[in-house]
């Protein structure tokens, strides 16, 4: 069973060491210095606003989505763990954060550089597990998640990192309020 300073442990992991081969790759590649590659001098309230308003409305719908019976029968380790752990709002803040910058640096700053947006999406969703041929039913929950992908991968294209960072951010944050809330529920019961 993973404890909640683990599951601390791999959001700091998730934030600071993901983005190391990314940023090697395209310092090595392409001489990308760190502050381009954090994209600093993009950091605008626009594209992040943007960002958070598209990323909490796809997840709302997404929730809604996922409340279709079929995904009853789809167990996603994320959602055991929530209950297991008792993630409270703190929690989802500092995890969604976490994935939020040290994800989107590597696939979108890092691997969408040199392989595109399909390919990094696909990789993206399918490294989350949300593909499977052991498990057809986990693909349909990939099948919800792979347009949010390509949607702020093209998105990173068009508005910059930050969009992205604040996208997948909200989207996180977002499915975790709803899984906290489905435990408080079930708690109660």
């Amino acid at each position: 069973m993973v404890r909640k300073h683990t599951l601390y442990l791999l959001g700091l992991v998730t934030l600071l060491v993901f983005p190391i081969p990314a940023f090697l790759a395209v310092y090595y590649i392409s001489n990308v210095q760190l502050i381009e590659f954090l994209q600093l001098s993009e950091i605008k309230l626009i594209p992040i606003l943007y960002g958070l308003e598209f990323g909490f409305l796809y997840a709302f719908l997404a929730a809604i989505v996922l409340k279709a019976p079929i995904f009853d029968t789809i167990p996603l380790k994320i959602d055991q763990i929530v209950q297991d752990l008792n993630i409270n709002v703190g929690d989802a803040l500092f995890l969604s954060l976490c994935a939020g910058i040290g994800e989107e640096l590597l696939f979108r700053s890092g691997m969408q550089t040199y392989f595109g947006v399909w390919f990094s999406s696909i990789f993206f969703v399918a490294i989350h597990g949300y593909f499977s041929i052991k498990k057809p039913k986990m693909s349909l929950y990939g099948m919800v998640v792979l347009p949010f992908i390509l949607l702020i991968s093209w998105g990173f294209e068009h508005f910059g990192l930050w969009f992205s960072i604040a996208a997948h951010f909200a989207y996180d944050v977002v499915l975790f309020m709803s899984m906290i809330h489905d435990n408080k529920k079930l708690n109660a019961q």
